[in-house]
């Protein structure tokens, strides 16, 4: 996989939270092989937060666990090393973790100089009790060139939350991706307010460093650390849907040594992982950005203009062979009327004077549709929080 294209991999987070120790992490690492995960393309096993002891040895380093990690973080590494994985950790930019655990301000080289000799390949790095009168992006820059020399190349996943206009000066830290929202949870409301919240967003989404919406829920099925309500398969097939259209990296966050088969039909959909894992990394836009425009430019009132981007976005990107990836969503509880459930090709830039159509391949079902008279006609009605997904070729 590219260095510098969304990551795909597992993070301990969602499911276990602190119920973290060094038999999850290998099986973990075991499951990653032997369920197709790691031939999918997902590669990073990432330990958050809660891993180590309170308080830093006597030369300032921080100290897993030996309860949790008795045989130390360079037996984990290797363990993963082996199995053909890179192995991840987390640590914050403040005093202390989010869960009150020793954290990196102020010892950043250290730090990054442990992890690079542990065998880290990945940093979730966090924002929690950082000091209030210091620049955001001086502690995240901090980090950034202390992983840059310390000898290894470790991904520098920043997780600002999008606080402190992250999206503004991210890209000067050397970050590969951005935590752009609040913590996900394993419910259709938390994916749907995450979803619409970063729609506005996607100016600042692109090659190098990617909007991280924040790690998936599919499979939890209500069971773990944000469990809530688990969601059906259709929300979770939406919710992977946009994260993956969207270039957010693509963090499991369910037990993946006990996925149903729905759950591998989601993770392992290798024509959805493609339009994510496109090698242009370009940014997404609006097919429907007419309504944006009514919205601004002309002050419309009406309630269903100023939500219609919203409820209903269609989002396309185009992809590096000439293809554009298309996605429809319906976030709203009502299925929607017909005359919703078209676009014009003319809002992708083919006027209908350019002889151009184009053939949609539905990447969930395999059903192929071709353009008529300028406009793309997708379904007859458009049931509540699902979405389609095409991958578009243009043709004669």
């Amino acid at each position: 996989m590219h260095k510098y294209l969304p990551p795909l991999g597992w993070n301990t987070w969602n499911t276990f939270g602190a119920k973290i120790n060094e038999a999850l992490i290998l099986e973990s690492a075991d499951a990653m092989v032997e369920t197709g995960l790691l031939d999918a393309g997902y590669e990073y096993i990432v330990i958050d937060d809660i891993w180590s002891l309170k308080e830093r040895d006597e030369n300032g380093r921080i100290v897993p666990d030996p309860e949790k990690f008795p045989h130390g973080m360079k037996y984990v590494a290797d363990y993963v090393h082996s199995k053909g994985l890179k192995f991840g950790m987390y640590s914050c930019a403040g005093y202390k973790t989010c869960a009150g655990y020793p954290a990196s301000y102020d010892y950043e080289w250290i730090d990054a100089k442990t992890f690079a000799e542990w065998g880290v390949d990945f940093l979730k790095y966090d924002f929690c009790y950082h000091p209030s009168n210091y620049r955001p992006d001086l502690l995240y820059k901090r980090m950034g060139i202390a992983l840059a020399n310390c000898g290894r190349d470790i991904l520098f996943s920043a997780c600002s939350w999008g606080a402190e206009h992250t999206r503004q000066w991210i890209k000067e830290t050397g970050a590969t991706m951005w935590r752009s929202t609040g913590d996900v949870n394993d419910s259709w409301p938390s994916i749907k307010a995450l979803s619409q919240s970063q729609l506005q967003f996607q100016e600042y989404n692109g090659l190098g460093c990617f909007n991280d919406m924040d790690m998936l829920v599919v499979g939890m099925h209500g069971k773990g650390n944000v469990a809530v309500t688990g969601c059906t398969f259709e929300e979770y097939k939406t919710h992977f849907s946009l994260w993956a259209l969207l270039n957010s990296p693509l963090m499991i966050g369910c037990d993946i040594r006990n996925m149903d088969d729905d759950t591998k039909k989601i993770l392992m959909n290798k024509d959805v992982l493609a339009i994510n894992q496109d090698p242009a990394g370009r940014e997404p836009f609006f097919i429907n950005n007419e309504v944006q425009y009514i919205n601004e430019n002309r002050g419309s009132d009406d309630p269903f203009y100023k939500n219609y981007q919203l409820d209903y976005p269609m989002i396309a990107k185009y992809l590096d062979n000439g293809d554009i990836a298309i996605g429809v969503f319906n976030f709203t509880d009502d299925t929607v009327s017909n005359w919703l459930s078209h676009f014009p090709i003319e809002q992708l830039g083919l006027p209908i004077h350019s002889g151009k159509k184009l053939e949609l391949t539905d990447l969930w079902t395999g059903e192929k549709i071709v353009s008529s008279n300028g406009m793309v006609h997708f379904m007859e009605g458009f049931e509540p929080h699902t979405c389609k997904l095409f991958r578009a070729k243009v043709i004669d």
